[in-house]
């Protein structure tokens, strides 16, 4: 992702100044508080994905972060999560969540968004409401760390590379790809652009995931039961190539330094038998400038996983998995079972699976924040969507798609969900 030069503590800016709602930061201080006090976090959408974010905040010991606001649609989901997050702060020495600061219901986003006692604002929303939520947050001169996918259809993507424009310069704004803050996958890839493995020819990617379950939820209405189950809708969620296996898609993007100018494949229902319409299995060959193909294997059902990546140059290869296993061959061969212990890695952490890439890229996000070297992901997030929305329109017309043409149809799902009936 694109992010301005990091500099040191020494290095800060010595002045406080706002600029659109956003702050430029004295050592030591974010929103006028002292580096020890709260970093005031705000989350948008309780699930369980928004909650695994939120931990990363909170479990980094750099930054004393709290989680002091929450919303959501739903009254349960609201609840659960002020128990977890009242049990953090406590264990913490801290007050929990005030009741004034839980929203919820269709104008919670609005309002969380402008509650003007947070500093960050978590979007873990359905993907579909990503662009949406952001604009609201970012309006209200937020920073923001939001989920992936940038959006499910081509007209969000455009409308979240707006939203980037907007906050340019002024805040920070991060999109979720945290595989790419994990040593397995970081290393690689550093060594990849250091001509390690010469020229990449070919890359073999693979998300081969476990399905998601949810309760059957008798007493709520069609729509809320859609929304409540959105991982299985493949409007709300993208479908499980823009949702999940975006991930590898993003590392391929990530390793090409560009997005893929055409795709083609198959994908399918098979094995699910759950109420949704996701497809269960894909099988994707993506095109990248200079006619370097990258194949992606994805699947989700199941009770495992296996998912990672290898890259083929003319001078050796470079893989990474999730079980935290990394290697490059070739005449500079290097291997993460060797490596451990070593301390000059391209990110912190450990070659343990995906060791805390949730905590090292909250960290990374909220130092942009105190140094004043905003974050700006908005682009790459959204062009990594693009991508998987590429594949996902190959799979669905079993055609080869031209990423220009693509662009040109602008699909949009807007109006698909009308909250004011929930």
């Amino acid at each position: 992702m694109t992010e301005k030069n990091s500099i040191t503590r020494r290095k800060f800016v010595t002045t406080a100044v706002i600029t659109t709602g956003a702050l430029i930061v004295k050592p030591g201080f974010i929103s006028g508080s002292e580096a020890n006090s709260a970093i005031r976090i705000g989350l948008l959408g309780c699930g369980g994905r928004g909650t695994a974010v939120a931990q990363g905040f909170i479990q980094n010991k750099k930054y004393n972060c709290r989680i002091t606001a929450i919303a959501d649609l739903f009254d349960d989901r609201l609840q659960k999560a002020k128990k977890l997050w009242d049990e953090v702060a406590q264990k913490n020495g801290h007050p929990g969540i005030d009741p004034k600061f839980m929203f919820k219901g269709p104008d919670a986003y609005k309002e969380i968004a402008n509650c003007k006692e947070l500093d960050v604002i978590i979007v873990s929303s359905p993907d579909y409401f990503h662009p949406q939520h952001l604009e609201a947050v970012i309006d209200a001169g937020k920073h923001c760390y939001c989920e992936k996918p940038a959006a499910v259809d081509v007209a969000g993507c455009r409308k979240f590379i707006e939203l980037g424009k907007r906050a340019e310069g002024k805040l920070s704004l991060d999109v979720g790809f945290q595989v790419r803050s994990a040593p397995c996958f970081s290393e690689v890839v550093k060594k990849i652009h250091n001509g390690d493995i010469g020229k990449v020819s070919f890359g073999a990617l693979h998300y081969h995931a476990s399905s998601i379950s949810y309760p059957e939820y008798p007493n709520a209405s069609p729509l809320e039961r859609k929304i409540r189950q959105f991982y299985w809708d493949n409007i709300l969620s993208g479908d499980t190539i823009v949702d999940q296996h975006i991930h590898m898609i993003d590392i391929a993007n990530w390793v090409m330094g560009s997005h893929p100018v055409s795709a083609s494949g198959y994908g399918s229902r098979k094995v699910r038998t759950d109420p949704g319409n996701v497809f269960d299995n894909w099988a994707i060959s993506l095109k990248y400038p200079g006619d370097v193909h990258m194949t992606l294997s994805a699947v989700q059902y199941g009770n495992f996983w296996d998912v990672g990546a290898r890259f083929i140059g003319d001078k050796g290869t470079g893989e990474s998995n999730y079980t935290g296993f990394a290697q490059v061959t070739g005449d500079k061969a290097w291997s993460s079972k060797s490596a451990e212990g070593q301390s000059e890695f391209s990110t912190s952490g450990s070659f343990d699976g995906l060791g805390d890439a949730n905590g090292i890229k909250a960290g990374m996000f909220i130092e942009s924040i105190i140094s004043g070297n905003y974050h700006n992901q908005a682009r790459e997030g959204a062009e990594s969507a693009l991508s998987a929305i590429l594949a996902r329109t190959a799979a669905y017309s079993g055609e080869e798609v031209r990423w220009d043409e693509m662009l040109s149809l602008n699909q949009s799902y807007e109006g698909y969900i009308d909250l004011a009936y929930l």
